[in-house]
């Protein structure tokens, strides 16, 4: 069995810690990405067409992984060094998540959300792509729940344990967005259900607010920087 040092607070490779810290990403990115926002919508779409998918949804993927990785390994040290900014991320993180749970909640209980089409799905390749990067790249809530929400809670894992964290996290991502792409076009009549989209929104409520609890209920620190 491979382990690392113990007498340096090392992590034996599938040991409670490691498996706890690669929950906490899954459940944690799950969370944040269950929504139906512009990217999600896209992926969607090109589901329900049969087009560009395995494109689509790799490029979700990719930044998905990519923009935590900075935010465990980078930016969370960085943050550490400052216990201010520390707090700062610690409730306005919790600030943004309950606000984000409450608007789930809201259109889990009015219904106000609709089922989707597939429009505007027939473009090509490039314009797919390029439209998949933007909705990635240049929506600013894509930095907040990856590198700032999701980078803030990484940071709290000794080193080995991080990456396990970030690998929870891209299994999440790999999980939800090969399911939107792969899984719209079977499931095409039931995505069209508003009742559908408010379970998901009720679930999303929930996660928000759990995650929430755990930032204001632990202090932020990055053990073992």
């Amino acid at each position: 069995m491979l382990a690392l040092d113990p007498t340096r607070d090392a992590f034996v490779l599938n040991s409670p810690a490691l498996m706890a810290a690669g929950l906490q990403g899954f459940v944690a990115m799950a969370g944040l990405i269950v929504a139906i926002g512009a990217q999600n919508a896209l992926v969607l779409r090109q589901g329900l067409a049969r087009r560009h998918v395995g494109a689509v949804v790799a490029v979700c993927i990719l930044s998905d992984w990519a923009l935590t990785l900075v935010g465990v390994m980078g930016l969370g040290r960085w943050l550490a060094a400052s216990p201010l900014w520390m707090e700062v991320m610690r409730y306005g993180g919790a600030a943004f998540l309950l606000a984000y749970g409450a608007m789930a909640a809201r259109r889990a209980w009015s219904g106000a959300s609709a089922g989707l089409v597939a429009e505007g799905a027939d473009r090509g390749l490039v314009p797919t792509l390029a439209a998949a990067l933007a909705m990635t790249y240049l929506n600013p809530h894509v930095y907040l729940d990856t590198v700032v929400l999701m980078g803030a809670l990484g940071a709290q894992h000794p080193q080995a344990a991080r990456w396990a964290f970030v690998a929870g996290a891209g299994a999440a991502s790999a999980a939800w967005f090969g399911l939107l792409g792969y899984g719209a076009r079977l499931a095409s009549g039931w995505l069209r259900r508003p009742e559908v989209w408010r379970a998901l929104d009720a679930v999303i409520a929930a996660v928000m607010c759990w995650i929430a609890a755990q930032l204001l209920l632990q202090p932020l620190g990055a053990p073992g920087v």
